[in-house]
């Protein structure tokens, strides 16, 4: 009867598994990326072309970049908000890291 029970208990434990696998939301599904796109040309192409010799974009595809999962992605748009004061509300910060991943990080849709 044990081994039936764990039998049981393993087929559960992986429905369970499957059922939240499928319930994951896309990254930034809330997200706007056009939205996105207008904060990101109104308020980080300047600093970040200056940073990377005019080429903005290098912030994002240089080899040494820090992100590699959505949570860094909006975890670094989070701390940039920080610590330039820009006082963008969650959504907002939503709607750049939707852009960022759409035209950068192409993390799973």
């Amino acid at each position: 009867m044990s081994r039936l029970a764990t039998i049981l208990a393993l087929m559960a434990a992986l429905a369970a598994t499957s059922a939240l696998a499928q319930k994951q939301p896309a990254p930034f599904a809330a997200g706007d990326a056009k939205a996105g796109k207008a904060i990101v040309d109104r308020d980080c192409v300047g600093c970040h072309a200056a940073k990377f010799a005019g080429d903005p974009d290098r912030m994002y595809t240089r080899p040494d970049h820090r992100v590699k999962t959505p949570a860094k992605l909006l975890a670094q748009v989070q701390a940039c908000n920080t610590n330039l004061a820009k006082g963008y509300f969650p959504e907002e910060e939503e709607h750049i890291a939707a852009y960022l991943n759409l035209q950068f990080y192409k993390f799973a849709q």
